[in-house]
């Protein structure tokens, strides 16, 4: 991995510049970006408005040979503490917007999920009460088919608009071609969702508000929401809960430097002040290797690891 640049002087950072591609932050960290609140620095990172930001980021990804990272929210991202080598891309407000139409909804990929669940409720479309618990937006739970409270992005997608940072070509896929399955979907790993159109049930607003406050409640009760998490480290394996597992082998409460196993919620880490990526890491591994010692089971991380991190999920 090369060195993070962080100088004004760079000329990958300059390239960007003289391209007109919003706003570019030179060696900036990612550990805000996140939900952990953990990692290092970018080379550069772009704050995207438009889809043609996104294509001159990848014209000048090719030209210098540079990778590249899509973060949303960061609500599932682990950023090694050395950083990206390459830009960084977050999505303006150029890429939100609920626009509602009978029973389909055209989503922008910035937008958060919780305001996708109460936009949607307040327009009397139902089923999609759910969203409102995941601390993400619209494209990264397109990406990973995020769910929560026995809902999922597949019970809705109809498609999805991608660019594709490899060609800078923009792209129209049908939820059956996007691969979608528990917590995981095909899109390709240079595919950047810039918006997604979502097929709803027409249903009694105060009902589905009501399930809204439920779900809030539910989560100010059960998960560790004062403090930095990425919400549910690993997936549930079939027939069976991850943080039961979790909790069975004594594992709450768990440290690794500054990262720790909630004792809230056992598939919850949180981090204080200090934590490290590789803290993070660590502490994955050592709750994998012991669920795995006693059960039998290895959980698998819903965490995406960017970099390297010291000890990997």
């Amino acid at each position: 991995m090369t060195a993070v640049a962080s100088s004004d002087g760079d000329p990958v950072v300059a390239t960007l510049r003289s391209a007109g591609v919003g706003e570019v932050a030179p060696g900036s960290s990612l550990a805000a970006l996140t939900t952990l609140r953990v990692g290092g620095p970018a080379r550069a990172l772009v704050t995207a408005e438009r889809e043609a930001d996104l294509t001159a980021v990848a014209d000048v990804c090719r030209d210098h040979d540079l990778p590249w990272l899509i973060v949303g929210r960061g609500s599932n991202l682990l950023i090694a503490d050395a950083g990206w080598p390459g830009i960084a891309i977050t999505l303006g407000r150029g890429f939100r917007g609920v626009d509602i139409d009978g029973d389909q909804a055209r989503l922008g990929a910035a937008e958060p999920l919780p305001t996708v669940a109460v936009r949607l409720a307040d327009a009397g479309l139902g089923g999609a009460a759910w969203a409102v618990g995941v601390p993400g937006t619209v494209g990264g739970a397109v990406r990973m088919n995020a769910g929560a409270h026995g809902g999922e992005v597949s019970d809705h997608l109809v498609e999805v608009d991608l660019v594709r940072l490899r060609t800078g070509t923009r792209e129209t896929w049908p939820v059956e071609a996007c691969g979608l399955t528990y917590r995981h979907s095909d899109l390709p790993d240079d595919a950047v969702v810039v918006s997604a159109e979502w097929r709803l049930a027409p249903a009694d607003r105060d009902t589905v508000r009501e399930q809204i406050r439920e779900i809030r409640d539910w989560r100010r009760e059960h998960q560790p929401l004062n403090r930095p998490n990425c919400g549910s480290v690993f997936a549930n394996p079939p027939g069976d809960s991850a943080g039961r597992l979790i909790e069975d082998v004594g594992a709450k409460g768990l440290r690794v430097g500054g990262a720790e196993v909630s004792t809230k919620h056992a598939n919850f880490i949180v981090t204080s002040s200090g934590a490290t990526a590789a803290d993070v890491a660590g502490l994955i591994a050592t709750v994998q290797d012991r669920v795995e010692s006693t059960h039998g089971i290895r959980l698998r991380a819903e965490v995406v690891v960017v970099g390297a991190v010291g000890a990997a999920p």
